[in-house]
């Protein structure tokens, strides 16, 4: 009998041991969000990393880039003056664009240059129109683009509502404006991007003094689900400044409408007849 006892004693050390020592492992497999660099958590996302991945789930960036291309139509106000009427047709990895006006003048980006059709077609702003409008509209798919650099912010207010902030910077030779930066505000509870301020370096030469002078801010709002996935599609844009974050009244307005996917390019990014290339 007491050799019965002593060898059950035993057997259930064993076990409490291997039990501790599987909760051990399991805990140490888990993926948690840390600062990169140091912590616990080896193998797991960093807290920005962490954040960004929160809004691109948010924004169903995995089924949106599972379609070939998007095409919306796009009507742009600005300073009470219409900017830009038209449609839009990008792929979804925004590698190449085509915008139709409805003075049917068509600006192609072809993935490698911008082109404009008719040649005799108004070039002012268009290689601006071509990279701008379409990146905020893609913006919660490109987070993670090569070149972006992110720091976490503080909570700030947008309609009364705290949201969380970071800011996002470019490193050299990013895109036509590497000197741009934004601050992105995101629901605390939904992670899906409301807000983001921005500055416009875009012709300045790399002297961005003033463009810091007069940061604008972006407020998406009117979000409808086409095939599952989140858009905007009233964007209004405002003063912003590091103080009051956004104020003062409406200065542009942006209404996006006839959401579209699409299955394949087709030719639609050829370059037409009678075109002009535009350069940086």
């Amino acid at each position: 009998m007491k050799y019965f006892l002593i060898l059950f004693l035993a057997m259930t050390t064993i076990s409490c041991n291997q039990d501790k020592k599987e909760k051990t492992e399991d805990k140490k497999n888990e993926m948690i969000p840390v600062e990169p660099d140091g912590g616990i958590g080896d193998g797991a996302l960093s807290i920005i990393d962490n954040y960004i991945a929160s809004i691109e789930k948010a924004h169903k960036k995995e089924a949106f880039l599972k379609h070939k291309a998007v095409s919306f139509n796009i009507n742009i106000l600005f300073g009470g003056k219409p900017h830009l009427d038209g449609k839009v047709t990008m792929l979804t990895n925004s590698t190449k664009i085509r915008i139709d006006k409805k003075d049917e003048s068509k600006l192609i980006y072809d993935g490698q240059k911008v082109f404009l059709c008719p040649e005799d077609a108004n070039e002012k702003g268009a290689r601006f129109d071509m990279f701008t409008w379409t990146y905020f509209f893609a913006m919660p798919y490109k987070l993670n683009d090569p070149g972006t650099k992110w720091e976490l912010g503080n909570n700030r207010a947008l309609d009364n509502v705290d949201h969380q902030t970071a800011k996002l910077t470019f490193e050299k030779g990013t895109g036509d404006a590497p000197d741009d930066w934004y601050v992105i505000y995101t629901d605390v509870n939904e992670s899906t991007l409301k807000s983001a301020a921005y500055i416009v370096s875009f012709g300045s030469g790399g002297d961005t003094s003033k463009a810091e002078e007069d940061p604008h801010a972006v407020h998406y709002k009117d979000f409808q689900m086409i095939d599952g996935i989140p858009f905007a599609t009233k964007w209004d844009f405002y003063g912003w400044n590091e103080e009051k974050g956004i104020y003062g009244d409406t200065i542009g307005e942006v209404t996006i409408s006839d959401i579209t996917f699409l299955d394949s390019e087709s030719n639609l990014f050829e370059t037409p007849e009678n075109a002009k290339e535009i350069k940086l």
